[in-house]
């Protein structure tokens, strides 16, 4: 998701992403959030890593899931969180976070532990 982030004034490629509704199991909210942010339903979807942005100052654990696929179901749902929905090629991933295009945290550890994850299906 192509989105602006107005406390930088900086646009960047974002994973979609919410928060865990009390009692949710977070694979829940994980297809819950990316249906509505983007009008996809994920297939087959794993956790990949859990990590805390800001330990010392905040409790704010992120859990990323990674999917192997997905169906179009509709048109995102809600607040438009994002200028662009695309899907980009893991093979662009490098280049553009070395143009600045990805730049968030989560984003980052994300795609980085995606590669990570698809070079060890690859390895089989």
């Amino acid at each position: 998701m192509w989105r602006h982030r107005f406390v930088f004034d900086r646009w960047g490629w974002e994973l979609p992403g919410g928060l865990v509704e009390a009692g949710e199991d977070p694979m829940v909210t994980a297809l819950r959030e990316v249906e509505e942010e983007t009008g996809y339903r994920p297939h087959g979807l794993e956790q990949l890593v859990s990590y805390q942005p800001m330990a010392g100052m905040v409790d704010a654990e992120h859990i990323l899931f990674v999917g192997s696929g997905a169906e179009l179901v509709g048109k995102p749902e809600g607040e438009v969180e994002a200028d662009r929905i695309e899907w980009v090629p893991m093979t662009e991933v490098q280049g553009m976070i070395a143009r600045g295009d990805i730049w968030t945290s989560g984003t980052l550890i994300g795609l980085l532990q995606a590669q990570v994850w698809l070079n060890g299906r690859a390895r089989g």
